[in-house]
This record gives structure tokens, sequence and C-alpha cells, in this order.
């Protein structure tokens, strides 16, 4: 690939002809891309981790902040010509600058090659979980880009036009789906963690490397790929088949998901998501709590990572769902007392006026989702005819008016069920009073109330997401006790961070 310098400063780069040549290689790139080189032919894991997070990031910020790095066909002279080196190279060469226009087109044609070796060839080397996860994430991240740039078809000039004409297969949504589900099947990856939980596999035990020589590409990737496909059927707006690609991988148990926090926050974000807009609430707030509090935790280790803004702000979105699915259904005893704590300094004051249902606790609803939704996406191609209009945001108003439309439907239910909250017992004459409604009614109420608190989960049984059942016997509600467990040890472990906050802050104090 040869990437000229007009190309690069129509992409919105900082170069010039003068600053950047595709063909010069520094002489910290050659040593680079040498050892790197070395250490995938010997198999060295650890140091192929610390060039890819370490050497390339630094060399990234140093060197190339402003243009890209140095063409493949630059580098590879010193790397034996490798034809999957050079495939690897390039991948990290577009994560680096993912431009616009032609360079889109091949991206994605290097993507083509780089898993039409994986799937077809024979590829010999171990590489690090992060690298082969990027290599997931950015793959769909540029799908999502593609779309949202291809469906802003106003102010788009005649050239940019010629190109999405001439390549309209790239980014092909069933090209996507076709390859995740291919590196999925392939790696035969649900019948390794089947085995796995016979006690016949180590699959994650050994974090899915291969020890005995093999390679960990193919496994790791089909792995990751299961949360690609989680997060491309969100964007298209079907929950129910992204949970049930997610499906082999146990949630509930530390996996490769959880080692690489980027990994672990995307799958819970859109595992969340997909169960809040599947009305499973309880399940939605249990993972967003436990991937919260976990950021809570941990996140200062992460200060100096490339993604720690990204991190930030998957962080904030989480607390925005997590308030919505509160509003929903509250069910806080599900919810640690530390991230409870941080969500009511965010959201607190919002979510006791979203409890109303009136028009302004509408546009609250309508101001977190718009927030913290994925970027959906339209996957058909653009029509050129005239009119040409913007359709990249029709995606996101679907999904936006249908769930509106289920937080409508529940308009009635928080006002029966602070009156149950109040009762253990209650005939359905004196609530329907309290209700300022006629009995029939109020049974149509109990009925919706009773529905939108179930949902069918992923395995087609039937779940409840009530904070307060009741059953009715002889027009006399019977409320269901539900008593509070109290978490002692919630307690403990917020003193226990809050200590260890006061002892970090200590530790930056100058005496002198």
């Amino acid at each position: 690939m040869t990437t000229s310098v007009s190309d690069y400063q129509n992409q919105g780069g900082g170069g010039s002809q003068s600053l950047y040549d595709p063909d010069f290689v520094p002489d910290a790139v050659k040593t680079f891309v040498v050892h790197l080189y070395r250490h995938i032919r010997e198999k060295n894991v650890y140091e192929i981790h610390q060039m890819y997070e370490g050497s390339f990031q630094r060399l990234s910020e140093r060197m190339f902040k402003e243009s890209p790095w140095p063409s493949t066909e630059a580098v590879a002279p010193y790397v034996d010509n490798d034809h999957v080196f050079c495939l690897l190279y390039k991948e990290m060469w577009f994560r680096h600058l993912y431009a616009r226009g032609n360079q889109r087109a091949e991206s994605w044609d290097n993507y083509c090659s780089l898993f039409g070796v994986v799937l077809h060839g024979v590829v010999n080397m171990q590489l690090p979980n992060q690298w082969l996860w990027d290599m997931v994430d950015e793959f769909v991240y540029q799908f999502q880009s593609h779309c949202q740039y291809r469906a802003k078809l106003k102010n788009k000039s005649e050239e940019e036009m010629q190109l999405l004409r001439q390549y309209d297969q790239a980014w092909n949504v069933y090209g996507v789906l076709n390859y995740l589900q291919a590196l999925m099947e392939k790696s035969q990856i649900i019948q390794i963690l089947e085995r796995e939980k016979e006690g016949l596999e180590q699959f994650t035990a050994n974090d899915g490397y291969d020890y005995n020589g093999g390679s960990n590409v193919l496994k790791v990737l089909g792995y990751y790929s299961m949360v690609g496909l989680l997060r491309v059927h969100c964007l298209l707006g079907d929950y129910q088949t992204g949970l049930k690609c997610l499906a082999p991988i146990d949630i509930s148990q530390q996996g490769l998901y959880t080692i690489i926090i980027g990994s672990y926050i995307t799958t819970i974000y859109h595992y969340g998501f997909a169960n809040l807009m599947l009305r499973r609430y309880t399940e939605a707030i249990s993972e967003f709590n436990k991937v919260l509090l976990y950021i809570l935790k941990t996140k200062q280790y992460h200060q100096k990572s490339p993604q720690f803004d990204q991190i930030l702000k998957k962080n904030e979105q989480m607390y925005a769902l997590l308030a919505i699915c509160l509003s929903l259904c509250p069910q806080v005893k599900l919810v640690e007392e530390n991230v409870n704590t941080q969500l009511r300094e965010k959201y607190g004051e919002k979510m006791s006026r979203m409890q109303r249902y009136d028009d302004e606790a509408f546009a609250l609803y309508d101001e977190l989702f718009s927030y913290a939704c994925p970027k959906f996406i339209t996957p058909s191609a653009p029509i050129y005819e005239e009119p040409i209009v913007n359709y990249n945001q029709d995606a996101y108003r679907l999904q936006l008016k249908l769930f509106l439309h289920e937080v409508k439907q529940q308009q009635l239910l928080s006002g029966v069920r602070n009156y149950l909250k109040l009762y253990s017992t209650i005939s359905l004459g004196k609530l329907a009073t309290y209700m300022e409604v006629d009995e029939s009614t109020l049974r149509v109420i109990l009925m919706t109330y009773k529905h939108k608190m179930h949902a069918v989960n992923s395995s087609g049984k039937i779940i409840s997401n009530a904070d307060v059942d009741f059953y009715i016997n002889e027009d006399i509600v019977h409320v269901m006790d539900t008593k509070p467990i109290k978490r002692y040890g919630d307690y403990f472990m917020l003193q226990t961070l809050k200590f260890e906050e006061i002892i970090g802050e200590l530790d930056g104090v100058k005496v002198e």
C-alpha cells in the first residue's frame, strides 16, 4: 500500500510533503520492526506484548503524532518480506491512522487478507491477547465508523461519492458478520469452552495461550469474535441474536474477556444494554454493578493506558444506563454501596425526577438514553439519487422511539408500586380509590405490572424483575414480603477504599 501525501492531507492529517515520506524508514522504526519480527518468530509473547503496548505507543507519540508510520512496502525488506508480518504491520498502521476515502477500502482489504490467512492458512505464532482483542475491536469499530460515514451523504464531494460507489462492497454487513462467524466456527471455541467445563481443556487457565508449541491466534480471535458479534448485533438493534452469540461465554465467571479491561468493559456494556432493551433489568443491573465496581477499584492503574479516556467514557455511560435500569426497576439491593454512592452523586436528583413519569421525566429518559446508547447503524447501502439526504440518525431515532414507548407503557407502574410497598394486604376497591381509577382499570394496571416486571431469559425461562411482588385472592391484593439483605461487606469495602484514597493522598504530600 502506498499512501500519497495529498491523500493524507485530505484526510485531515497534520503532515506536509516536506515532513512525510512513506518510503523513509527512521532507524528507530527499523529497530522496532526487526525486533518485533524476531520475537514473533520466536513466539516470545512477553516481548511482543512489551513492544506492542510500549514501544509502538511511544514511537507513535514521539515520531508519528501528526503523520502515518512508514508504508508497509518500505519496512518489508527489513522483515524478509514476510507476508503475515506485513499484514500485521499494516493492521497497526491503519489503526494508528484510520482515515477517510479510499483508505477505508484498503483497510477492509487488509482485514480480509489477514483473516483469510488465519482461517485458511497456517499461522504458527503466538500473539498477546491484547493485540488479538484490539484486532476484533478495531474491525468492528471501523465497520461502525464506515456505516456512519456512508450515511452522511450531504455535503460530500463528487470524489467521495464516487469512492463510495466504487468500493460499495467494502465493510458490507454480511462480510463483517461472516468473518466474525467464520473465526468463531473455525476456531471451534464453543467446543473448547464446553470441554473446559468438563475438565478436559485448560483454555481459560492458560489465558488462551498454547504452551505445547502451537498457536493461540485462531482460538483467541474466535473467542473475541463472539464479543464482536454481540457488539455488531447491538448496533443493528438485534439484541436477542447478540446475546445468543455470546451465550457460550459464562458471564458469571472470569474468562478471557475479563483479562483485557477494554474487552471486559465492551462485553458488559453491550451485554447490559441488550438486557435493558429486552426488559431483563435485574440481569443488566447485576452486570453493570460488577464492572462499575471493578473500574472503581482499578481505574488508577490504567491512567497511562492509551484507552484510559475510553474507559472513563464507558464508565460514565454505564452509570447512566444503571440509572435508567433502577428508575424502571428499583432493585437497589443488587447494587454495591460504593457504586450506589457514585450513582447518587451523578444521577440522584435526575432519578428522583424520573420516577414521576411526566414530560420532564420522559425528557430525562431521552437524555440519558441518547448519551449512553451505542452508535446505532443502518447497514444498507446509500441511495445516491436526488435528493441526497443524511440517514445516519435513522437507526438511533428508531431505537429511542422503541425505548420511550416502553417507558410510556410503565407510566402507572410507579404509582401502584408505591402503594403496594405500604401494605401487606389491600382490597382492590381501596387500591382503586387511591389510584383514582375503577376496579376494571386497576386489574389492567396490575396485569401490566406483572407483565412488565417479568421477562424471558436466554434459556426461555420467565424471570421476575419485581422489587414488590403480589398475588390476588378473592379481590384482596396480597403483597409478598421482600426484606432487603443487609450487606455488611459492602460497608467494609467502601471504608477500605476511602482509607486507600487517604493513604494515597498522604503519600503525595511533601514534608519539608
